[in-house]
């Protein structure tokens, strides 16, 4: 009987031996023995534990073999650099370690944290040019009920059967006839016209050495064409509808036209006015079509208010040069000297104004019953310009017309909906480059003025700009006779110039300052600069000059 307790005392106290873990030699207290059993299987396990890039289990190795190679090296170092490591862990907590040192590599190659660096809403670039207006907004009395106003119902009621496309909005006041001062609304009345910009605008214009240069040349110029933060900057209030380029090379010098009649002068590194924006009010509609004259330097600007104003900045006014009871659309130069306009109305006239006299026109000739949208005149043979007519396009000879009944002499065929824009090439003239709403662009052969000419070729484009911005028109280099520039709807946003063979030269990119729709475009008559116009006022330019 006692020995049968004492077996099973010593049975107990081997279980207990095999459940408590070995302590290790530095720690406090006693260290208890271990049996035999126990040590070999401890020193199984150890050599059983393989490494955390390997998870598959292998045959026994025994204490003797130690097979040391650099990968084995790297790969105790990695396991001992694991976080929480230990000797002794389980392969399961061994297994859990490598699985986040995994998943920590897969992680560092998504690079996550540039991607949510990217992501990250950008500042909004600095608003230059002119400044918002702050318009306080009208208190409205609190409506009440009938109840509240102790009436009782109403039988009749009082609707506007009115519809909406018949409330036609308010007119803004036409302006006086004959000169109008010459008053920038965004300076003080006192102020007068910066002496640079009266310099700057007298100057004669770099005269140009008629050729064109090889298309390879010609492209590397157009890829090294930028923008930047100075490029853009808000010239008019509301939506542009022309702009144009100063002639002269010594320094940039803009001018765009909005819808609602307002003028504004840009000189990019200018300190006058809103960074360097002088702001005028010349028409109240529209401005349709600008140039600059020379010999003097004047500022040619036709409205759909009707008027022609020149502005004079010696005289400090906008001379009225034509006036006509329909909306004007377009004009262009008859001489060199810049002294006779033809005007295209929009009732269908065709007006030749001679700014020298003090007639009201020079004659008058009717072309068709549609609206006039652009007129151009041949750059040698002066006497022959080209008119988009609604669907047509046709060239007339100003030496054979007549009040009425005009018959053209050349046509250009085609088009299936309305014409924006009809040109001539600007060196030649063999070439008339049309923009027609049946998304093409056409380029026509007009070397032989007479008779019908041929299509050279169609480029596909999308013409469909929508009721809120202005019309898109593609308008050739005055400085490349074979290549045009046209803004684009597409996403993302760019400027796009062509060859007319329709090879595709160059797309302006660019997601940081070309964001908006730049229905107006126009290249300098000089210097490698392009500039585009958008619907919010704003002009933005290319260029290979750097602007402070």
């Amino acid at each position: 009987m006692d020995e049968n307790k004492i077996d099973l005392s010593l049975k107990t106290m081997q279980l207990l031996q095999e459940r408590t873990p070995p302590q290790d030699p530095g720690m406090d207290g006693p260290v208890r023995r271990t049996s035999r059993r126990i040590r070999e299987k401890q020193n199984q396990e150890k050599n059983q534990i393989l490494s955390p890039k390997c998870l598959t289990f292998t045959s026994e190795k025994n204490d003797s073999e130690e097979e040391e190679d650099i990968e084995e090296a790297e790969v105790k170092d990695d396991k001992e650099s694991l976080p929480g490591y230990r000797e002794g862990l389980s392969e399961y907590e061994l297994e859990r370690l490598e699985n986040i040192r995994q998943n920590q590599a897969f992680l560092n190659t998504l690079n996550l944290p540039q991607i949510s660096e990217a992501l990250r809403p950008k500042p909004k670039p600095t608003q230059k040019g002119l400044k918002r207006e702050k318009t306080e907004s009208e208190m409205l009395p609190v409506r009440k009920s009938l109840r509240l106003q102790n009436k009782g119902p109403q039988t009749t009621l009082t609707l506007d059967t009115t519809s909406y496309a018949a409330r036609e909005p308010e007119e803004k006041t036409k302006k006086a006839p004959g000169p109008i001062p010459l008053d920038p609304i965004n300076l003080d009345e006192h102020v007068r016209l910066p002496e640079d910009l009266v310099k700057l605008w007298n100057e004669a214009p770099l005269k140009q050495e008629a050729g064109t240069s090889d298309l390879i040349s010609y492209q590397q110029m157009l890829q090294k064409l930028s923008i930047n933060d100075s490029c853009v900057v808000k010239v008019v209030k509301d939506r542009i509808c022309s702009a144009a380029f100063h002639p002269t090379s010594s320094d940039l010098l803009m001018a765009a036209g909005d819808k609602s009649g307002h003028l504004g002068l840009w000189k990019p590194d200018a300190s006058w006015g809103d960074d360097g924006v002088i702001y005028f009010e010349p028409h109240s509609r529209a401005i349709t079509s600008m140039a600059f004259s020379s010999r003097p330097c004047n500022l040619i600007t036709v409205s759909y208010d009707g008027s022609v104003r020149s502005m004079d900045l010696e005289k400090a006014v906008f001379d009225e040069v034509y006036h006509s009871s329909s909306g004007l659309k377009s004009f262009d130069f008859l001489s060199a000297d810049c002294s006779s306009l033809l005007l295209g109305e929009w009732n269908g006239d065709v007006a030749v104004v001679d700014r020298r006299t003090e007639k009201i026109y020079e004659s008058l000739y009717t072309m068709a019953a549609n609206p006039l949208r652009c007129v151009h005149v041949h750059p040698v043979q002066q006497h022959y310009f080209v008119v988009a007519e609604s669907r047509f396009v046709n060239i007339y000879d100003l030496r054979h017309l007549k009040r009425r009944n005009n018959l053209a002499v050349g046509e250009l065929n085609g088009h299936s909906r309305s014409v924006s824009s009809a040109f001539f090439s600007p060196l030649t003239g063999n070439r008339v480059l049309t923009t027609c709403m049946d998304n093409t662009i056409r380029v026509f052969d007009t070397s032989l003025m007479e008779g019908r000419s041929p299509v050279l070729k169609s480029i596909t484009h999308n013409m469909q700009t929508g009721r809120w911005l202005s019309k898109l028109s593609a308008v050739w280099d005055p400085k490349q006779q074979d290549c045009f520039v046209i803004g684009s709807v597409d996403r993302p946003r760019r400027i796009q110039v062509y060859h007319e063979s329709g090879r595709r030269l160059h797309t302006f990119r660019n997601m940081d300052h070309l964001t908006t729709v730049c229905s107006i475009t126009a290249f300098h008559p000089s210097r490698n600069t392009l500039l585009g116009g958008n619907s919010s006022g704003r002009l933005h330019i290319f260029t290979d000059s750097f602007i402070n």
